[in-house]
């Protein structure tokens, strides 16, 4: 099975369904790529170009990315993990966050708000800044990114991170602007990171945005874009004009898409390895790899096998039926047998290093007697379900659990794994199902709670649009007391809010975490140093360096 791109646009925060696809790339819609930009050629760069070994110079890194390239690469609207990744390196925010604690820094801004539960956020620009095509970033770019991340009209992901909080953007003078919120929200500076400044002058031209998608990227960062091939790979350059906080160690990158794990880890394996880093390293390949002389680490975090229950479709409208199909899940043999103990059983819908994380008061551990008294509470007999799944090989290799555990409860179980596309298409366009497993990580946007919980869950949220459920009693006051949370300043109050109403959430298990797994990233220390493993998909080169 191949290793497709997770479902990490799992909304809340989020566009509506039927462009849901779209934003994420799953669709492809913009995979025929063929003259992007005016650097691309008619053909892909070399896809073996590495760095020779060198260190510096001319060299070349050479990174293989385990997702695919086709997704949207327009920083408001991508959740692509390739894309995102690759926005990291060309664009800046106002602010910027550390790829792996996400603490704020100053990236455009010359500082941090000067207090962070104000109303008002004042920034000045960094002087000499420019873009990559050599004229200055102005206040207007600024305003311009803001205005269309907030205006009603215009449906963007980003919207979800800020509308909620920040009232408008304005222009104080040509490098200084102001950041008016609704209400004091200090966790809005670590999402700054997620508004990449851009370019007016580009992308107000007529066809920008879809350009954009397309692949086209024009930022302020450490290196620039010189040619992007959705099927292959995407090259970049360091540019040389760049005055900000994180310089480009490489004079050039070349970032792979690799999808299938075999190629993937042939790549960056043996002596005549062709790449420097990889990242979404199979389980199996850990030891090969280290015996190889690589460093191999993982960043445990939100990446998650999930269960989503069409709550239309009975007995899945019955708590006590989504209940007992949790559990009766042993998540430990699912971490022994198919994570080859990368994992942790979830209990919280947090995982357990999140900052806000505590045990839920339903904790879902391997209970099948539990789990049968729930099914006979709520009169289910003879129960058939079809799961359709992502092909996602790691979900695919938990698969056998979740049906071993569930035929002991006397269910019978089909497996239906599928390409993420065509379970992700049969969802926007409404088709009925009864459960869906599939991977989700929102922390590829940040760590903050009410950014995580709203991503999953909200009353236009694109998975309570999935599992029909946002119009229940529960679900609405859910709803409220998320909105409640979200406009509470005192951060220890704020924590105590989210983690009520994440117990109604583990209570409910509409859409929950069955495991939190980590993520493998692999690198050759003798030829680079300063690399960290992300618990997210995709890399971060910002800090790393020849070794």
């Amino acid at each position: 099975m191949s290793d497709q791109t997770p479902r990490t646009t799992d909304h809340g925060v989020a566009p509506d369904r039927r462009s849901f696809l779209k934003y994420t790339g799953a669709l492809g819609a913009a995979a025929a790529i063929t003259t992007t930009l005016s650097a691309c050629s008619s053909g892909p760069e070399s896809t073996n170009e590495t760095g020779g070994g060198g260190k510096g110079g001319d060299a070349t890194l050479t990174a293989v990315i385990g997702y695919g390239n086709d997704g949207s690469w327009d920083p408001t609207q991508t959740a692509s993990a390739f894309a995102m990744a690759g926005n990291e390196h060309i664009y800046e925010g106002l602010l910027g966050t550390d790829p792996i604690t996400r603490e704020p820094y100053p990236a455009l801004a010359t500082q941090l708000p000067a207090d962070l539960k104000a109303t008002t956020w004042k920034f000045a620009l960094r002087p000499g800044a420019k873009w990559h095509d050599g004229k200055p970033v102005t206040a207007d770019d600024v305003v311009f990114v803001f205005e269309r991340i907030l205006d009603p009209k215009t449906q963007t992901l980003a919207k979800g991170f800020f509308a909620s909080w920040l009232k408008e953007v304005k222009k104080v003078d040509a490098t200084n602007v102001e950041l008016i919120l609704k209400f004091p929200f200090p966790d809005g500076a670590a999402r700054l990171s997620l508004a990449k400044i851009m370019p007016k002058h580009v992308f107000s031209k007529p066809g920008a945005w879809d350009d954009a998608t397309k692949g086209k990227a024009v930022g302020s960062g450490p290196y620039r874009q010189t040619a992007h091939h959705a099927k292959s790979n995407t090259t970049f350059e360091a540019f040389g004009d760049y005055n900000g906080p994180r310089k480009a160690a490489f004079k050039k990158m070349n970032w792979l898409t690799i999808v299938d794990a075999a190629p993937r880890v042939a790549k960056i394996s043996g002596g005549s390895a062709d790449a420097e880093i990889a990242d979404n390293i199979p389980y199996a390949n850990i030891e090969q790899l280290k015996k190889g002389g690589l460093t191999v680490e993982g960043g445990a975090g939100m990446n998650n096998l999930f269960l989503l229950f069409n709550t239309a479709h009975k007995p899945f409208d019955d708590v006590r039926v989504r209940q007992a199909l949790h559990y009766a899940i042993d998540r430990e043999k699912m971490i022994e047998a198919a994570l080859k103990g990368h994992g942790k059983a979830s209990t919280s819908f947090l995982n357990e290093s999140n900052p806000s994380y505590r045990p839920a008061k339903t904790v879902y551990g391997y209970d099948l007697a539990k789990a049968k008294k729930l099914l006979k509470d709520a009169g289910v007999e003879s129960l058939k379900i079809n799961l359709m799944a992502v092909n996602v090989s790691w979900i695919v290799d938990c698969l056998p659990t979740i049906q071993d555990g569930w035929k002991k409860l006397g269910v019978d179980v089909t497996l239906d794994p599928q390409e993420t596309t065509a379970v992700f298409t049969k969802l926007d366009q409404k088709k009925d199902f009864q459960v869906v497993a599939a991977a989700s990580n929102p922390n590829q946007f940040g760590l903050d709670a009410d950014l995580i919980m709203h991503y999953n869950y909200g009353p236009e949220n694109i998975w309570m649009g999935y599992a029909r459920w946002a119009d229940a009693s529960v679900a609405k006051k859910l709803f409220k007391d998320m909105d409640q949370a979200t406009r509470e300043p005192e951060a220890s109050k704020k924590r105590a809010m989210i983690q009520d109403y994440i117990d109604v959430v583990a209570e409910q298990a509409v859409l929950y975490p069955v495991v939190h797994n980590e993520l493998m990233t692999a690198w050759d220390p003798k030829k680079i140093t300063g690399v960290k493993a992300q618990p997210y998909p995709g890399i971060n080169l910002l800090q790393a360096k020849w070794a």
